[in-house]
């Protein structure tokens, strides 16, 4: 219990002077988690309404691969993107191993299956009458999944808080093709890690602080836009 204490008055002088250091992998990571979360909605979205309206020949295969990668481990993800991006590698021309792109690349892979599952799993909540009901009063498709998305608003508004939960709190991955190198590829999850393993309790517990605080923030944004949009029910007399 000292040591816990000890490491938490040390976390709140290092948050009360603002180091440079900390602010900067702080403002990495939200770049690096806000741009992978922003790439699986553009991917993940599309694909889940595409999945929950559509009927065609091995699409149960294809659901159940998005289930399973909703649970995909981070070290295989992180595995396969080197393997990608190595030197040697099909994409090694693009000399992205190490970089933040790689970082976002390796979020955004854990990400997406988060985020196809989960709207898969709000458009498949609706009234199936209702696509019928918008076509028959001549909507085209893509009026269609537009207003099949406001409906199905409030579970895709927590899709965006999986996907994004998943991707800044992934350090597996993002270590493996980031490096943790120190003013360009450490974000909170690695800088966490490191300080662990050296001692430095106080640092890595202000660190998960900021991290714990970063994810509130981000989610109770969200979460008050979700329940803003929230049937009220009546009360009771």
């Amino acid at each position: 219990m000292e040591l816990l204490w000890e490491g938490l008055r040390q976390a709140l002088v290092l948050l009360w002077r603002g180091e440079r250091e900390v602010w900067q992998i702080t403002l990495l990571s939200l770049q690096v988690s806000g741009s992978a979360t922003l790439l699986a909605l553009l991917c993940g979205v599309p694909l889940g309404s595409f999945l929950a309206l559509a009927r065609f020949p091995g699409r149960t295969l294809l659901v159940s691969l998005i289930n399973t990668g909703m649970g995909l481990p981070p070290v295989v993800v992180g595995l396969f993107i080197s393997i990608l991006l190595w030197r040697s590698g099909p994409l090694g021309f693009l000399d992205l191993m190490y970089t933040p792109a790689a970082m976002i690349l390796a979020q955004a892979v854990i990400a997406f299956p988060i985020v196809a599952g989960l709207t898969l799993a709000a458009f498949q909540t609706l009234n199936p009458q209702l696509g019928l009901q918008l076509l028959g009063l001549g909507a085209s498709r893509w009026q269609l999944l537009w207003l099949l998305a406001k409906e199905a608003r409030l579970p895709l508004l927590a899709a965006i808080m999986a996907g994004f939960g998943g991707a800044i709190s992934e350090v597996g991955s993002v270590m493996m093709v980031g490096g943790n190198i120190k003013g360009q590829t450490r974000v909170l999850t690695t800088a966490t890690v490191l300080e662990t393993q050296m001692g430095n309790f106080g640092t890595a517990i202000a660190l998960g602080l900021i991290l714990l605080a970063l994810s509130f923030a981000v989610n109770f944004l969200l979460t008050q836009i979700q329940q803003r949009e929230q049937i009220r029910w009546p009360r009771p007399s």
